[in-house]
């Protein structure tokens, strides 16, 4: 997770009211000043600011509504509203796969050493990838290593490491809502729930034909399988439950120490079982223990029965099955600053109204049925805005625009400056349409749900103060993201590369297909040029020894170009090698589609090698 922005330099308060002397005519007494006592006296004067920072800037108050469309069975919309702006919008379709955060017990099918991976077999059809870096530690028994000790480089591990030396302590500095990281302690410690770094070759771990306790924690995209890990990953409403954690912690995006630490001594007062990890969600900051409790007992419950059905179930087979999308996103975006829930499909709002009275009974009476006569994303405008999520171009207030491409491998997102304009000089204008923009990609990125790496190009900025005010905003502008993301800084190009964790295809391929005319390119030949590869391809027939007849099809434009522009040409071979040339426009297919038919006095067709 990103960590906050860095407060700019603050001079500190002054020290023993020495303005106030100097103010009076009377110069201050010189001091020798210890060393690095200036330094301290200004973290100090930085400190008491930033303390202070939050009571004065309070931010107003924003009206945020969810909006969950499924009048149409084939599909669930949902869209989450601040003040009529769409910020959030999350697409489900029945006919496509989702199998994210579902827990399965899987075989081992393939090996593949060269690249550290295990396919497996979790019985939907398709093998999922299983990577050594998601591979839990207590696998590691499976091929003689002890799973608390850490591997050194060359393999082997440190002999008679004590179990003193695991650190089982409840410092989350390592975890997060998604799990634990890799772990930053080169020593031979290691932490509990951490992922080691260097883990041993997974030929020695796995073996054709093993059992694995897998999670789904991204689809597959075109071709590949869904990526899987180890590292199981139960959510309830308020806590996580990460049973090779083995310890409490907070999530990383819960920043006040405050409430870090009284949400650590409400997990420790609730004593939860040894060996079983728990993580305090974002949404559990203002709850109470009672709060806590109950949703700990109920993972406690779940956990238990996931249990007994990995025991008893024999592989490929699943194990648990996240909820549907309306449930996963009230659990998991809802919060008490969203005013208003409306769902226009009868049977989804009773769903949604039990889970609230047993888990929110508070917010029950913010559950609203749409029984309007328009279409509910029509009467607040969102058909309008996702129909421009899916353009190329995407404005920007004040002229400026935004220019996104997707690729196989990244995301380009281009700054234009087009119209905009300012009162003051061309790095004025600059900077300012630059922090604009910064804040729409951060928008784009989660509305169009597009992952991996993304390349924004900015325009460019003289002013090392603007880059990192541009910088500072689009971290502020990605806080809010559910998905974590990692943002590097602005390069001398003005490029800002960033990283976002893709879990399903983006909404672009989730909603379209690859056009067969273009085959996904965008662009087709043109009517010249489609002319010229024709009168290419008939010269090749004219090697044919019996050839008589040549019969051309092609797109209606073509054929006129062909038959206008290019009829001395065409009459010059029909003269020169004594055959006829036929050329047939037909409508409806691609402009690029050439089909030719070679054909003897007999009529016979005749192969012609090159067409």
């Amino acid at each position: 997770m990103d960590s906050p922005a860095p407060q700019p330099d603050l001079e500190p308060d002054d020290p023993g009211g020495l303005r106030a002397v100097a103010d009076e005519g009377t110069a201050p007494p010189k001091r020798r000043r210890r060393r690095g006592a200036k330094k301290k006296k200004v973290a100090a004067g930085r400190k008491r600011k930033t303390e202070e920072e939050p009571k004065s800037k309070k931010a107003p108050s924003v009206k945020q509504e969810m909006l969950i469309n499924v009048a149409q069975p084939e599909e669930c919309r949902i869209g989450i509203l601040e003040d009529g702006v769409l910020e959030e919008l999350y697409v489900e379709r029945s006919s496509q796969d989702n199998y994210v955060g579902n827990i399965y017990k899987g075989k081992i099918v393939n090996l593949e050493p060269s690249i550290q991976a295990a396919f497996v077999d979790f019985g939907v059809g398709r093998n999922g990838f299983l990577h050594i870096s998601d591979v839990e530690p207590q696998y590691f028994r499976q091929g003689g290593y002890d799973p608390d000790k850490p591997i050194q480089p060359d393999g082997s591990q440190i002999p008679d490491n004590p179990p003193a030396d695991v650190d089982t302590g409840d410092d989350d500095e390592d975890v997060d809502e998604s799990g634990p990281r890799p772990s930053r302690n080169s020593g031979n410690r290691r932490r509990a729930g951490v992922r080691p770094r260097i883990k041993p070759p997974i030929q020695d771990i796995f073996q054709r034909g093993d059992e694995v306790v897998v999670q789904v924690i991204k689809e597959g995209i075109g071709t590949k399988g869904p990526t899987l890990s180890t590292y199981i990953s139960i959510p309830g409403r308020y806590v996580v439950l990460m049973p090779a954690l083995g310890r409490i912690g907070v999530s990383r995006k819960i920043e006040s120490d405050d409430d870090r630490r009284r949400l650590r001594d409400i997990l420790r007062e609730l004593n939860p079982p040894k060996g079983l990890g728990f993580i305090v969600r974002t949404a559990g900051t203002d709850r109470t223990k009672k709060e806590i409790s109950r949703d700990l007992a109920y993972l406690l419950r779940l956990w238990k029965t996931i249990v007994r059905r990995i025991k008893s179930a024999e592989a490929p087979t699943d194990i648990y099955e996240e909820s549907d999308m309306i449930i996963r996103t009230i659990r998991d975006i809802f919060t008490s600053d969203v005013d208003a829930i409306h769902i226009d499909e009868p049977a989804a709002y009773e769903r949604a109204k039990e889970f609230l009275q047993i888990v929110m009974p508070r917010y029950v009476s913010r559950l609203q049925l749409y029984e309007g006569r328009d279409p509910l994303f029509h009467k607040y405008k969102i058909d309008e805005e996702i129909a421009q999520i899916n353009h190329r171009k995407v404005p920007l207030k004040g002229g400026g625009s935004l220019v996104i491409d997707q690729t196989e491998a990244l995301v380009a997102i281009d700054v234009n400056s087009g119209s905009f304009r300012t009162d003051g000089s061309a790095e004025e204008s600059a900077f300012q349409l630059n922090q604009i923009a910064a804040k729409e990609i951060a928008r784009q990125l989660r509305l169009r749900d597009l992952g991996g790496v993304v390349v924004n190009d900015f325009i460019d900025m003289r002013k090392d103060r603007h880059r990192r005010i541009v910088e500072r905003t689009l971290r502020d502008a990605v806080k809010r993201d559910r998905a974590r993301t990692k943002i590097l800084r602005i390069s001398p190009f003005g490029l800002i590369e960033m990283t976002r964790q893709r879990i399903r295809p983006s909404l672009k391929r989730s909603v379209f297909k690859e056009c067969p005319s273009c085959s996904g390119a965008g662009l087709v030949k043109s009517a010249e040029s489609m002319a010229i590869e024709v009168v290419r391809k008939l010269m090749m027939a004219t090697q044919g020894e019996r050839v008589q007849k040549v019969t051309v099809t092609v797109e209606e434009e073509v054929a006129a170009y062909l038959n206008n522009r290019k009829r001395r040409e065409l009459a010059k071979l029909e003269d020169e090698n004594e055959m006829i040339v036929y050329v047939n426009g037909r409508e409806g297919i691609s402009p690029e589609h050439l089909e030719i038919v070679c054909e003897d006095e007999a009529g016979r067709v005749v192969l012609v090698d090159g067409i």
